[in-house]
């Protein structure tokens, strides 16, 4: 029945139908099947839905066509996303799906110089799309106040929280009105997640398109059990590998990525690397040659990569194992995009055994085991200590500055610290 219905058949007005038509949409995915009618009717939502689902176009398609262009240009919509790179792609959507209607809009994240938003800002728009951090800066400054807002999206919630954005968010709460509409999405929905949606919905609908992480079942899921040493050959073996043509890297630190980007510029693979301590430019050039195949290779941290849908990546590796499974879930999903096919490759070694047993729970199947060059045992048979990273060394006997008077003027204090911080690859059918 699904598959029968355009988006004639979901009553939008006229210039929303043809800025879609425009765009080359004619059949909604189920999220905008399900969610669109009823926010149409101004009801509170908790969408369950992972990014690639098409969850943006199913809350500001009913969002532009609720609002009203009667009022002076005064903020009326306020959407909060985790990531300066989902909140841009958020921006373009409502650029692309409110082309025929005359919205002003603007986005406002961290990174980089307040001016041109605070310009925009003093000009009037009807939408803000913002990270929490900025939009408190600019509110504490008095360059915006949220007063008139009727609409109010909390997309991506579960990593809102994971960055520990949830206080930012309950100080933004506060400066809202309590008659309004509130939509609310997240990947997955745990106790601290529920509690939140019930704190700021009112007699919401529920929509949820896929089981709780759960994985894309388009995506070809292999293991490949190996050594730490030996990571990079077995990286730059597959990249050299023709069909590898847009590959999504993931590492668990920033100076991993850094440090694997380098391995692999070294080794002329075009790749570039992003993460929180990159320049918003950077981070915007990186993403942009990406998508462009400029560069055939993007390392990129679990937080950096919220917001990157691109539609063409034909792999995401797992350089490095994430230590929560739904992270997984979050990373593999990058690709098999549009309807396309994907695989997603895993590196394991010994000490990230028990973070793949816990993800293998978590999407409830085992997931296939290469054999290949670089082949650990001692990875693939880790137990107990030996398949969990080592604790952290601690050098001294504290991690707290302390205070020394100064030498030689009264007037001088020091600080010191305690420590400073393919083919040829054969499924192997054995049960491990």
């Amino acid at each position: 029945m699904e598959n029968t219905i355009s988006f004639n058949d979901l009553k939008l007005i006229d210039p929303l139908k043809k800025a879609l038509t425009k765009q080359g949409y004619t059949t909604p995915t189920p999220i905008q099947l399900k969610s669109i009618p009823s926010l149409l009717l101004g009801k509170d939502l908790i969408g369950i839905a992972q990014t690639g689902t098409g969850k943006t176009a199913a809350f500001a398609l009913p969002i532009l066509q609720r609002m009203t262009e009667k009022y002076p240009r005064v903020i009326k919509t306020l959407i909060l996303a985790p990531t300066r790179e989902l909140a841009a792609q958020i921006g373009e959507s409502f650029s692309a799906y409110g082309e025929f209607l005359r919205f002003k809009h603007t986005v406002i994240f961290g990174g980089v110089s307040q001016g041109m938003q605070v310009q925009a800002l003093s000009k009037g728009v009807d939408i803000v799309i913002a990270t929490p951090g900025r939009l408190l800066d600019l509110m504490n400054q008095r360059r915006l106040t949220l007063g008139n807002v009727e609409f109010f999206v909390l997309d991506e919630a579960d990593r809102m929280l994971d960055m520990g954005f949830i206080h930012d968010i309950k100080r933004i709460i506060t400066r809202l009105p309590e008659k309004r509409q509130t939509l609310f999405f997240s990947a997955t929905m745990s106790p601290e997640i529920n509690r939140l949606a019930k704190s700021l919905l009112k007699d919401p609908i529920h929509v949820e398109v896929t089981a709780q992480a759960t994985t894309v079942e388009k995506i070809k899921q292999c293991v490949f059990f190996i050594d730490q040493n030996s990571k990079e050959k077995l990286l730059l073996e597959f990249l050299r590998q023709k069909h590898l043509t847009s590959v999504l890297v993931f590492t668990r630190t920033k100076h991993k990525a850094n440090k694997v980007a380098a391995f692999l510029s070294k080794n002329n693979i075009s790749s570039d690397a992003i993460h929180g301590n990159k320049s918003q430019s950077s981070r915007t050039n990186a993403i942009k040659n990406f998508k462009t195949g400029k560069i055939k290779v993007l390392v990129a941290t679990d937080i950096a990569a919220r917001g990157i849908d691109i539609d063409n990546i034909s792999h995401v590796i797992n350089f490095e194992i994430p230590n929560e499974p739904e992270s997984y879930v979050h990373r593999i999903g990058r690709t098999a995009r549009a309807g396309a096919e994907g695989t997603a490759f895993s590196f394991c070694s010994a000490d990230e055994r028990n973070f793949l047993r816990n993800i293998e729970r978590l999407i409830k199947k085992n997931i296939e085991v290469m054999d290949h060059t670089f082949h650990s045992e001692t990875a693939k048979n880790a137990v107990g200590a030996a398949a969990k990273p080592p604790p952290k060394r601690q050098s001294g006997r504290n991690h707290r500055f302390k205070y020394k008077p100064g030498h030689g003027s009264k007037n001088k204090n020091t600080f010191s610290r305690n420590d400073r911080s393919g083919s040829r690859f054969k499924h192997n059918s054995k049960r491990r």
